[in-house]
């Protein structure tokens, strides 16, 4: 397995919708960050899927580094 990409050193904040599934680039590689494009293939990584629970604000890791896949958790802040 190859190592995440930093597709950017801090979050990416997206208004999500209640009961929509969002499935989180986990490998960096994506066009479409914080949200995977298929750019993981031959790679080892796979998307994480998420659900919203409520219309909201969510900050999605965009580090790839987080200790709490899809959300960011800081671990930016040491890279």
């Amino acid at each position: 397995m190859s190592e995440a990409v930093v597709a950017q050193k801090g979050p990416y904040v997206v208004a999500v919708k209640a009961g929509e599934t969002y499935w989180w680039c986990a490998c960096g590689r994506s066009q479409s960050q914080p949200f995977c494009d298929g750019s993981h293939e031959g790679t080892g990584f796979e998307p994480v899927e998420w659900v919203a629970e409520k219309d909201r604000n969510v900050a999605f890791c965009g580090c790839k580094h987080t200790g709490h896949p899809t959300l960011c958790d800081g671990a930016h802040k040491a890279l």
